[in-house]
């Protein structure tokens, strides 16, 4: 991972203050992938050649999600350009675009029998319009095989291009999800080539478009207890309906590191914020990650 001297900086001096966090607790503990589903799962992604984030990522609730024969596709290849301090897929100068890539996805979704299907992507800084024709291709070929399956994109900021925004509504999807990740404090150490103030406008457009919205959060990386409970209402006030929270990893050394391990109390506390501020659902636990029971949101009224 490459990351700038800024946040080199904040890395040594978080690394500083909170010295040593001692082992991690029980409610952080997962258990290893096995199993035919899982087995079945992998297969067909190297089969296809696609990539997903739960690998990428190293997503904590993999084996739950695959064992029931889930899994998030990651399009738009496995390079990203920007220099997340928490993200561990890999970052630097990607490929070239794979515009056979949507097709391979809707046939995953069709061979896996999937009634939800969730997409995300790298950032692709270097495309115009990011790689949006990606999405909403995908999107088109899915509903064309499969009508019956929901669909949810977890999409980058596409830097507040609202041409990639219009592209995307071209075939909409039924929960269009963007994560602000952290408050917007923290965001030149975190997400330092995002905007706080840009992916709030990013869901409030697509609010205004008539889509379900959704967001998420990691706790345990520099964020106050206040600072959570006002990104919620930012959140909320820009039109967003699902919030998810989960307590952030450290992927490897070279990331920045885990501040604290947030209480089981406190991800209560969260999610029971959530419901007085009337989002419609806050999946708020330590293992929550953006698509984490994702196909209960698609069917939830409003």
């Amino acid at each position: 991972m490459k990351i700038n001297q800024h946040q080199k900086e904040f890395k040594e001096a978080k690394e500083k203050e909170i010295g040593d966090l001692g082992k991690r607790p029980d409610w952080l503990k997962v258990r290893l992938p096995s199993g035919k589903n899982y087995t079945e799962v992998l297969n067909l992604m190297k089969k296809s050649h696609l990539n997903t984030v739960c690998e990428e990522a190293r997503c904590p609730n993999l084996a739950e999600c695959w064992s029931h024969r889930t899994a998030t596709f990651m399009i738009l290849g496995d390079t990203c350009t920007r220099s997340c301090g928490f993200c561990n897929v890999k970052m630097g100068i990607p490929s070239h675009l794979d515009r056979d890539e949507p097709r391979r996805v809707a046939e995953s979704v069709v061979e896996l029998g999937l009634k939800h299907a969730v997409i995300t992507s790298v950032n692709r800084d270097e495309l115009k319009n990011g790689g949006a024709e990606i999405f909403s291709e995908s999107i088109r070929l899915i509903r064309e095989l499969s009508p019956k399956t929901t669909i949810e994109i977890l999409i980058p900021d596409f830097k507040g291009e609202e041409s990639a925004f219009e592209i995307i509504m071209k075939n909409p999807p039924n929960i269009l999800n963007h994560n602000l990740e952290t408050v917007n404090r923290l965001y030149h150490a975190v997400r330092p080539q995002a905007k706080y103030a840009r992916s709030l406008e990013l869901i409030k457009w697509f609010k205004s478009k008539g889509l379900r919205t959704k967001s998420g959060i990691m706790v345990g990386i520099g964020e106050t207890k206040e600072e959570v409970f006002g990104i919620m209402r930012d959140l909320k006030g820009n039109g967003c309906d699902i919030m998810t929270i989960g307590q952030y990893l450290q992927p490897t050394k070279e990331h920045l590191p885990v501040d604290r391990y947030v209480s089981l109390e406190e991800f209560a506390e969260y999610r029971n914020y959530g419901k007085t501020l009337g989002f419609l659902a806050v999946e708020s636990a330590p293992l929550v990650r953006s698509s984490y029971h994702a196909e209960k949101h698609a069917e939830l009224v409003d």
